[in-house]
């Protein structure tokens, strides 16, 4: 197929969408509600009754939607266990049409502490539906769903085929993915995919990203003596472990609060400026505590790496005896910039923290999650078509943005399907506080994705 330059949506058609996805909204909010009410953690301490629920649900939607094909499937995980299960819903492209994969994932985060409501019971209160998986990822299922059904009902469905496929254990790191794909890798197949599962700019403002950090993380652990012994008796000569563990993580940034690992690469800062006062807000720093690193600060989320410790084993505080700690470990995060290696930065960082061992206390590190950056293609037919229909959704030109976080298995993606273009979209938004309490998804952001999408849809059967 030859790439074609995607012509400006007729606004006849926008206004149709528009309309279309008006009048079938309420039905696409209440199967978002139900969605939000199953508690599908794919993680191995909860039940994965719910994930299987989560699953059907999503299924007969997708059937219910134009998608006869709707398969409820799964692949082994590295260690032999069976996969949570994805689904995948198709409608064949016509003869010499493009492809398009529609991606989402329907598992969520534990609920965590803090919530002001039952997360999961959803809640509206304004315009922001509140509940976890509101926005990540269960209302880009009913993005999907939105788009297919506003289609048939303003009768344009588009000359492409059309993959949905509805991961199970995104939250869980995605063990069983890369086996999924290669398992099932010729009805997956797309000349476009499109991930649901990432962020727009702010409210009213779209936005595709086009860079992601990649992921390193596993546990040091820092040995001093082979038992705990009497502080009073032992205590001076000797240094506790968890003494000697916080001075070795205090290595980790310089004075000014960059990554202090040699080593690590830095790609260019972003050309889109983060605003500090929305920054401070929205990550909810205390007032009077200045923000660390150097450069643009859009660069020191989205292309800079950085590295954080997210958990530390050690003696209880209600625990606590007159003992040196022999041994103390902690979880380290380490976030990649665009052109990284993630084995690279592994040995990098394990270089350090041996290098930088205190006092001579043995240091052991163990590399547990590992995933690449991905850094988007240039100006592709596929990145102009979606920017075409997010500019006709919004009313206003998208911003090409990067994400801090990562979503390892678009490299697999890449590796799987080469020739196919990768869109990384999203529902959320700044205040969505994906992971965290009181998740919740902008109702109105919602209805222009949906309408989004499918215009998107048809601007893809123009341009490939």
């Amino acid at each position: 197929m030859t790439a074609q330059s995607p012509t400006t949506p007729q606004a006849a058609d926008v206004e149709t969408l528009r309309a279309v996805v008006d009048e079938l909204f309420p039905a696409l909010q209440d199967d978002l509600v139900s969605l939000v009410r199953i508690p599908s953690v794919a993680m191995a301490a909860f039940d994965p009754a719910h994930v299987e629920a989560s699953a059907k649900a999503v299924a007969d939607l997708l059937r219910g939607a134009g998608l006869p094909e709707a398969q409820i499937l799964r692949s082994p995980r590295p260690d032999g266990a069976p996969g949570a299960p994805a689904v995948v819903a198709r409608r064949p492209a016509p003869e010499g049409a493009p492809t398009v994969m529609l991606y989402a994932h329907h598992d969520v985060q534990p609920a965590g502490e803090g919530w002001e409501t039952d997360p999961f019971e959803p809640v509206q209160v304004g315009d922001r539906l509140f509940g976890r998986g509101a926005a990540d990822d269960k209302a880009g299922v009913v993005a999907h769903l939105g788009a297919l059904r506003a289609l048939t009902a303003a009768r344009l469905t588009p000359e492409v085929g059309i993959t949905v496929f509805v991961e199970g254990e995104e939250e869980d790191g995605s063990p069983s993915f890369r086996a999924f794909l290669e398992e099932h890798r010729e009805l997956l197949a797309a000349d476009v995919i499109v991930v649901a599962d990432s962020a727009n700019w702010k409210v009213g403002v779209p936005a595709l990203t086009t860079s992601l950090r990649g992921l390193v993380d596993g546990f040091v652990e820092v040995e001093v003596l082979g038992h705990a012994v009497h502080s009073g008796m032992f205590g001076g000569p000797v240094l506790d472990a968890l003494t000697l563990l916080s001075r070795l993580v205090a290595t980790l940034h310089d004075d000014a609060g960059d990554v202090a690992v040699e080593g690590l690469v830095r790609a260019p800062d972003p050309t889109v400026e983060y605003d500090e006062t929305a920054f401070r807000a929205e990550s909810s720093v205390l007032d009077g505590v200045p923000l660390v690193g150097t450069g643009p600060l859009a660069g020191r989320i989205w292309t800079k790496p950085a590295l954080s410790v997210i958990g530390i084993d050690a003696t209880p505080v209600a625990q606590a005896s007159n003992t040196l700690t022999p041994r103390a470990r902690a979880k380290l995060s380490l976030r990649l910039a665009p052109g990284q290696d993630p084995q690279a930065a592994a040995a990098a960082l394990e270089a350090h923290l041996t290098a930088h061992a205190p006092f001579g206390a043995k240091v052991t590190w163990t590399t547990k999650e590992t995933g690449k950056p991905f850094l988007a293609a240039g100006d592709t037919a596929a990145m102009r078509a979606a920017r075409a229909a997010f500019a006709a959704a919004w009313g206003t030109d998208p911003v090409d943005t990067g994400i801090g976080g990562s979503i390892p298995f678009i490299a697999d993606l890449l590796e799987i399907f080469p020739d196919a273009a990768i869109l990384v979209t999203g529902v959320e938004d700044p205040d969505s506080r994906a992971h965290g309490a009181n998740e919740s998804v902008h109702l109105g952001e919602l209805r222009k994705v949906i309408v989004a999408e499918a215009l998107l849809l048809t601007q893809v059967a123009q341009a490939l």
